[in-house]
């Protein structure tokens, strides 16, 4: 994708006082780079919002810083307002146009997931596990966005995954193949929510069952044979008369 222009200018003013900036319709923002130092910049913020519309991270920036210099750059972050949602901060990267970067981009599903059959029935629903997959390309030739045709999906279970993702020549995805991209899997009705509440309440009601059943036969234990509860202790439970009798006339008998 060709690179999209976006003028910048020099700036001096920082800490502080670039709140100064955005009210009169500017944003900070810095150029870094590998083998650059860092350059303190602001730009219109009307024409950055455009750019980022259309850029996102993925396209090239020509970064024009006055009237001369023009820098090759990607857009790295942008720090946005909680309540507003307006940009407060921009970090630009700036790229050797002959040397491979890292970036995220994003995965979009394709097609109307409630063609596929299953799904209309409310069988089946679709869960896209990934958004975006970091790859390694040349900044020229990074792709904007990488796309899933999800009507391929048509038996629970069925899965895309990285390996089957489909990139340009020079363009390395650095997930795992086997990572799922998305899947169709089954979707839990009404029914089966009852079905599993219930089944969770029965099992908590046998566990209650089971522990009160072991506490009861904790309590009705008796010693073993031949064991002589000692004087100032109680047993644990009633020893039946003749048991009490035989371990009687085991004391009594002389060594």
């Amino acid at each position: 994708m060709q690179a999209i222009p976006l003028k910048a200018q020099e700036r001096t003013v920082l800490g502080k006082a670039v709140k100064n900036l955005r009210k009169a319709g500017l944003i900070p923002g810095h150029v870094y780079g590998n083998k650059t130092e860092i350059e303190h910049v602001s730009v219109n913020a009307r024409d950055f919002l455009k750019v980022l519309d259309n850029a996102g991270e993925t396209t090239l920036v020509d970064l024009k810083i006055g009237e001369e210099r023009v820098k090759h750059v990607l857009i790295r972050g942008v720090q946005t307002d909680a309540v507003k949602g307006l940009p407060l901060h921009i970090d630009f990267y700036e790229v050797n146009l002959k040397e491979k970067v890292t970036v995220p981009v994003p995965i979009i599903l394709q097609g109307v997931v409630e063609e596929i059959e299953l799904v209309k029935t409310g069988e089946a629903v679709v869960i896209q596990s990934l958004s975006e997959v970091q790859v390694e390309a040349l900044p020229t030739e990074i792709p904007e966005n990488l796309i899933v045709n999800v009507l391929s999906l048509r038996v629970i279970g069925d899965a895309i995954h990285v390996s089957e993702l489909q990139v340009p020549e020079g363009v390395t995805i650095l997930a795992e193949p086997e990572e799922v991209v998305v899947k169709l899997d089954t979707a839990i009705t009404e029914e089966m929510k009852r079905l599993m509440e219930e089944q969770a309440a029965e099992a908590a009601a046998a566990q209650e069952a089971a522990v009160t059943e072991e506490g009861a036969t904790a309590e009705g234990e008796v010693p073993a044979e031949g064991e002589v509860v000692k004087e100032g202790e109680e047993s644990t439970g009633s020893t039946p008369p003749e048991v009490k009798e035989e371990l009687t006339n085991e004391q009594k008998q002389p060594l």
